[in-house]
């Protein structure tokens, strides 16, 4: 719960009641009590989870590699994402000697 400003007054139970009874006799106002109003489940928020997200990580490159993706203009980590993932279908990572 947010903190309150110093010197904030709540109504007392006599002045509830009687903020209830004029909400009550307004005509263009509706309780939240009422069971016709019941709250609904509060819908998540932001764009639905991908099955599978992509994972982030920090990885080194050197600059002529960075430098020619970057050079291909805007998604080019997508591109370098797909670069790899085409190496992999001929490629294993334990052909390369270090």
């Amino acid at each position: 719960m947010p903190k309150l400003k110093p010197g904030t007054v709540f109504p007392s139970a006599e002045e509830d009641a009687k903020i209830y009874a004029a909400v009550a006799d307004d005509e263009d106002s509706m309780l939240l009590e009422d069971p016709q109003l019941k709250l609904k489940p509060l819908k998540k928020r932001g764009r639905p989870q991908k099955a599978q997200p992509k994972i982030a990580v920090s990885v080194r490159y050197t600059p002529e590699v960075i430098g020619a993706f970057k050079a291909s203009g805007a998604g080019w980590q997508t591109r370098m994402d797909m670069a790899l993932q085409d190496w992999l279908k001929t490629h294993q990572p334990t052909e390369i000697k270090l």
